[in-house]
């Protein structure tokens, strides 16, 4: 009589990496259940095995909770606000480094429009409607409402290869939450207001914010969490030398 082989451990991990990969996404709305302080640590030791040039190491991490997590979303949401009603204070708030182009080009354009234009549609937010893409933008402020924001900085000193690194550990925390039934947005919007958020979360003088993440349990009632971005096929971006 034969039967179905029990899968090799080595089978079982492949399938809940890839499942953990595959099912991270950006989320932009989160319930209020809190996440433990043991399993923040557990997902960052998780992550320092990220590897790094020369082993530095160079992450940061800062974790809002609670009254932190309040008053820098209070502080960054009134930042944002008053820009909207006078851009000329957009010369206080400066990226510490380029995250996109200064001119795009396709297909990268082509992308991002497709992206906001999407996300827009999904939740009624139209073309020119001002006042609902302020409000929609200023939830990045609000760590969509997540219960652990997660702020991450740089020693200046350190080269853009530490960039590399950075993004293989910020990878390893969306990876290692979902491994917990978490969920995660990574964001750039944060870093044009840097001069806030440093001081806030006491971050040294030498220090350069690289990005925020929001970390808790998705909303599963909440539409904004339906958004799922498409991805290339591997045969557009890959080359076969031989």
């Amino acid at each position: 009589m034969s039967h179905n082989p029990t899968p090799s451990a080595s089978v079982i991990s492949a399938q809940a990496v890839d499942a953990a990969i595959t099912s991270r996404m950006s989320v932009r709305a989160f319930l209020p259940q809190g996440v433990e302080r043991e399993v923040i640590e557990h997902i960052l030791e998780v992550a320092s095995r990220a590897p790094s040039g020369t082993n530095t190491q160079p992450w940061k991490v800062y974790v809002l909770q609670g009254a932190s997590r309040d008053a820098l979303v209070q502080k960054v949401c009134a930042a944002h606000d008053a820009l909207r009603a006078d851009p000329s204070l957009a010369s206080e708030y400066r990226e510490a480094y380029d995250y996109y182009p200064e001119k795009w080009v396709s297909p990268y354009i082509d992308r991002r429009r497709e992206n906001g234009w999407s996300l827009y549609g999904l939740l009624g937010i139209t073309k020119g409607d001002k006042d609902k893409m302020h409000a929609q933008h200023q939830r990045n402020f609000r760590f969509f409402d997540a219960p652990v924001g997660l702020m991450f900085t740089l020693d200046q000193v350190m080269g853009r290869g530490s960039l590399v690194d950075y993004g293989m550990f910020l990878q390893n925390i969306m990876i290692a939450a979902r491994g917990r039934g978490l969920h995660t947005c990574p964001q750039a919007a944060w870093n044009g207001f840097a001069k806030i958020i440093l001081p806030h979360i006491g971050a040294g003088e030498q220090e350069m914010l690289v990005c925020g993440m929001s970390l808790g349990y998705a909303d599963p009632e909440d539409k904004v969490n339906d958004f799922h971005t498409p991805r290339e096929p591997v045969a557009s971006f890959t080359h076969w030398c031989g």
